[in-house]
């Protein structure tokens, strides 16, 4: 298949000045995050979604993407990334301050896919959107020939247009497209954010079931209430969802048993807690996040796929693993235990740098991962019943 020509009008660059005025966080294009090797070199977004992550980056108005640097010098800064290992290192792209297939933004990133894909690299690359995808779309994402690539479609079906400005049926079609046309890459719903009392109805349960069967595999997880998020429901009189925030995403106990137990009909498509696990699952390979090593998470997982994350789940050897966290920083006493690599002095990217390196999951001391809790915030959980360290 030849490789097509993105035409398009391209984004505005902005200007040095206007880049210094945003947040450090949002004009550093590259962030190191669970799922991959974060780049987001288009910032600015239409879609209102009232719990957007853009709140913590104080953009949530920017409503025009713009660039802030050229697509050819976002793919370098990708490569030349000290964290970035060729055939490796899992890559986002646009998953932080825009949607990257709005219109006038998808050519941007059909075009860093093209240069990537050129160079050979079969790294993982998801894609995460809300918005339409067309059958053109779905021929372009088929023309990469060594990416393994993902499209994720995030699908709430939230009614509420002050929380969820976007229909969901966009979402849902986007998704039945994606399926049908699915060559090459592989699609996952990722049914998000499931806020108790919003959108965790049984016909809300029934909608994902059917969808389901329109991906290769289908990932939930709870809503990301951060004190810039909370404070943007109260400034426009939205309900509270929750009582508190909280640094990791909430997913009650309650909500997740029931659409477990929604699932156990092996009539609906594979479910999984985790991101990584679904795009694993839906490329036949072994998650490379390495939650075998967490065996609560893998009681919902297919045979197969159990099978293959156990075969590819080596406990590394501590010297090796000492030796790469000290250069990258870690102090005290490092530990490998059944679990994780356990690590003091190391923030979120270093040790998602191990955690990919070696595949097996690299927790901070400081921040226990707690039993059927993993990387879940406490709300909702009964004591005994998923808050012991773990």
């Amino acid at each position: 298949m030849s490789v097509p020509t993105f035409q398009r009008r391209p984004l505005t660059i902005l200007s040095a000045d206007k880049i210094g005025a945003l947040k450090p966080e949002l004009a550093n294009v590259i962030e190191y995050r669970k799922s991959g090797l974060s780049l987001n070199w288009i910032v600015g977004c239409p879609l209102e979604c009232g719990y957007c992550v853009r709140h913590l980056f104080d953009n949530f108005e920017m409503k025009v993407p713009r660039r802030l640097m050229s697509d050819e010098e976002a793919v370098t800064r990708l490569v030349s990334h000290p964290y970035f290992r060729a055939h490796k290192t899992p890559i986002q792209l646009l998953n932080r301050a825009t949607d990257p297939m709005l219109p006038i933004v998808k050519p941007h990133m059909f075009n860093v896919l093209q240069k990537l894909d050129e160079q050979g690299l079969t790294n993982h690359v998801l894609i995460i959107t809300r918005w339409r995808v067309t059958p053109e779309d779905c021929a372009a994402l088929n023309s990469f020939t060594n990416l393994r690539l993902t499209v994720l479609v995030t699908h709430s079906n939230i009614a509420d247009p002050a929380i969820e400005p976007v229909d969901s049926h966009i979402a849902a079609e986007s998704l039945r497209t994606l399926y049908e046309h699915a060559e090459r890459y592989r699609t996952v719903l990722y049914w998000r954010p499931i806020v108790p009392g919003l959108n965790d109805s049984d016909a809300d349960i029934e909608r994902a079931r059917e969808l389901s069967q329109h991906a290769h595999a289908t990932v939930f997880t709870g809503l990301f209430f951060r004190e810039e998020i909370a404070s943007y429901y109260e400034s426009h009189g939205l309900p509270m969802p929750y009582d508190e925030t909280a640094r990791r995403k909430i997913m009650p106990q309650a909500a997740e048993e029931r659409i477990l137990a929604a699932f156990q009909d092996s009539a609906w498509g594979a479910l999984f807690r985790k991101t990584s696990c679904g795009v694993a699952y839906a490329h036949k390979e072994a998650d490379y996040n390495g939650h075998y090593g967490v065996r609560e998470l893998c009681d919902i997982c297919p045979e197969d796929q159990i099978a293959r994350c156990q075969a590819a789940w080596i406990k590394p050897d501590l010297a090796t693993v000492t030796q790469e966290a000290r250069v990258l920083g870690a102090t005290g006493e490092i530990e490998i235990n059944d679990r994780a690599i356990v690590v003091e002095g190391l923030d979120e990217p270093p040790r998602y740098f191990l955690q990919h390196g070696f595949g097996y999951q690299c927790h901070d001391r400081s921040k226990p991962h707690h039993h059927r809790q993993h990387g879940r915030a406490p709300i909702g959980w009964k004591a005994g019943n998923g808050t012991g360290a773990a």
